[in-house]
């Protein structure tokens, strides 16, 4: 389990692969709230919790690639949701 506290405001978010995902607007709950701006249709996405691998240097990594971790954001978090699945 990562310690969420480590993940700052702004910070690259980034698959296991090192392709970009967004960058964290804030914490809600148990997901990462992605910034508008690095969204490609300008709205907030919401990516589990469950899907970080390891926050390291200012940079948040996931435990899938880019794709993988990009097909698991939400346009709002999900109550009883976060729950992902390893894959490469």
């Amino acid at each position: 389990m990562i310690d969420k506290s480590l993940i700052q405001e702004h910070a690259e978010v980034v698959g296991s692969c090192g392709h970009p995902i967004g960058r964290v607007d804030h914490l809600a709950g148990d997901f990462i709230k992605l910034t508008r701006d690095s969204s490609p249709d300008g709205q907030h996405k919401y990516l589990p919790l469950s899907a970080v691998a390891d926050i390291e240097g200012g940079k948040v990594s996931t435990i899938m690639n880019h794709t993988a971790a990009t097909s698991l954001l939400q346009d709002e978090p999900e109550a009883g949701a976060g729950t992902a699945v390893a894959a490469s």
